[in-house]
């Protein structure tokens, strides 16, 4: 889908393992591309491929019609949206703002209800597909928030991922990445289990996991991060500590719709003990850790 003769200039506030490639994508795609992030280093190859520097994310919001921001945590999304010079303060009416951060479905609704006072759309849209994902532009994109929004911005969704789906209006992007983060976790206890099971068997546990990844028990976290778990690569495509975040978000989620969700407690439980044997900054495999990995 060519990109809308209405989208001049795109900000991106947030250049980290994600969003450095993302915004790359941008680039490529013919966008002139306005950048923000905590950290200058971050951004200076996308700077030399001719993305402008951004002091504030709110310089960022004022020179661009779409402006996209994949940030940490919930309290940095905040910060981004309604600092001192965050982009509510700068953007121009009519622009589009797309929360790309996991975060809460409350905080999208509320940053979505203060954009509207000022003529300014915000849309939430996480992404699920880690750092490969992001690295060959074939994220899973899930939206909420107008219609109307989100198909001006789709040519520029397109350029990111592959998979994009609006769930409805302001917080149904945020479920729909909490359920997806539900499923992760529990399939990465279970090939985490069926790795340690199989060593403990006395089998080549890179035979078995060859022998099961095409069968019934196939999955992107069995097929991607299977291997690195048994090479001991806990590089991180996905923190530790960012998903710890994530199951939070979701677990409250649940008890505020009365759910009784153990799996998902269980895969916190797991997760928090990996952060507190050093593992924050690792990626989300390390949990093999746990079952003896080194």
């Amino acid at each position: 889908m060519p990109l809308s003769s209405s989208i001049q200039t795109v900000g991106f506030v947030g250049t980290g393992v994600m969003g450095r490639s993302m915004a790359g994508h941008l680039l490529d795609a013919g966008c002139a591309l306005r950048v923000h992030n905590r950290t200058r280093d971050k951004a200076a190859d996308l700077l030399r491929r001719g993305a402008t520097w951004c002091a504030t994310p709110g310089e960022a919001a004022a020179g661009s019609d779409v402006v996209f921001t994949i940030v940490g945590y919930p309290r940095d999304v905040e910060e981004v949206y309604q600092g001192a010079d965050g982009l509510l303060a700068r953007a121009r009416p009519g622009t589009v703002l797309v929360d790309m951060t996991t975060s809460s479905p409350e905080l999208a609704r509320r940053l979505a209800a203060a954009g509207s006072t000022r003529g300014v759309e915000v849309l939430d849209a996480p992404v699920t597909g880690g750092d490969k994902g992001a690295r060959e532009a074939t994220l899973t994109i899930l939206v909420g928030g107008s219609a109307a929004a989100f198909e001006r911005v789709r040519p520029l969704l397109a350029a990111i991922g592959r998979n994009i789906v609006r769930f409805g209006d302001s917080g149904a992007g945020q479920h729909a990445k909490l359920a997806n983060q539900i499923a992760i976790a529990g399939t990465l206890q279970g090939v985490c289990e069926a790795m340690a099971y199989a060593r403990g068997a006395g089998l080549d546990a890179g035979q078995v996991l060859a022998a099961i990844a095409g069968g019934a028990a196939a999955s992107w976290q069995l097929q991607n991060l299977g291997p690195k778990m048994l090479s001991g690569d806990f590089a991180p495509g996905f923190y530790v500590k960012h998903l710890i975040k994530d199951l939070e978000l979701a677990l409250a989620e649940g008890a505020r719709a009365g759910l009784d969700l153990p799996s998902l407690r269980l895969a916190l439980e797991r997760y928090r003990e990996l952060a507190a044997a050093g593992g924050a900054e690792q990626g989300t495999q390390a949990l093999f850790r746990l079952y003896g990995a080194a």
